[in-house]
């Protein structure tokens, strides 16, 4: 290497080294603005997933009050044909208010129906907290199945 290549070399790490390295001297100032474009890209990154989270979870406990909410109904429509609807909501509300108060924006809605003869249905309907201003949000979820009946043995 020759004397005036190291010295070149020299001046420009003696330049950078307060920053950690060699830096060129017109790439000073880069850093702030990288910082200043870049600062927002990862605050939208860190609320979405916040609110990617809260959506998942308000789904998850709609899911498992709609689930709770028929197991009930599947067992209580042959026995309590007038009763069974509010059975079902009560039970699906308590399952919302044991996973997920404060979850969801408003009272959650509880719907209860007879689709088929044999078949009850409960769904759930609800609206989940949005991070973002004028967002709205919501989630629904429905699980049915066949109502359990006694059958003595002999088929009667």
């Amino acid at each position: 290497m020759t004397k005036r290549a190291a010295h070149w070399l020299r001046r420009r790490i003696g330049a950078g080294s307060d920053r950690g390295g060699a830096v060129l001297r017109r790439d000073r100032g880069s850093t702030a603005i990288e910082f200043v474009f870049l600062t927002p890209l990862m605050f939208f990154l860190i609320f979405g997933a916040v609110q990617f989270a809260l959506y998942s979870f308000a789904q998850d406990v709609a899911k498992a009050a709609a689930q709770a909410g028929a197991r009930t109904a599947r067992a209580e429509a042959d026995a309590d044909p007038v009763g069974w609807q509010a059975k079902a909501r009560e039970k699906s509300y308590d399952y919302i208010d044991q996973l997920g108060r404060g979850m969801f924006d408003r009272q959650p809605s509880v719907f209860t129906t007879l689709p088929g003869p044999d078949t009850v249905r409960v769904e759930v309907h609800a609206s989940v907290p949005s991070i973002v201003p004028g967002m709205t949000l919501t989630v629904r979820a429905a699980s049915e199945g066949p109502i359990e009946r006694f059958v003595p043995d002999g088929g009667g």
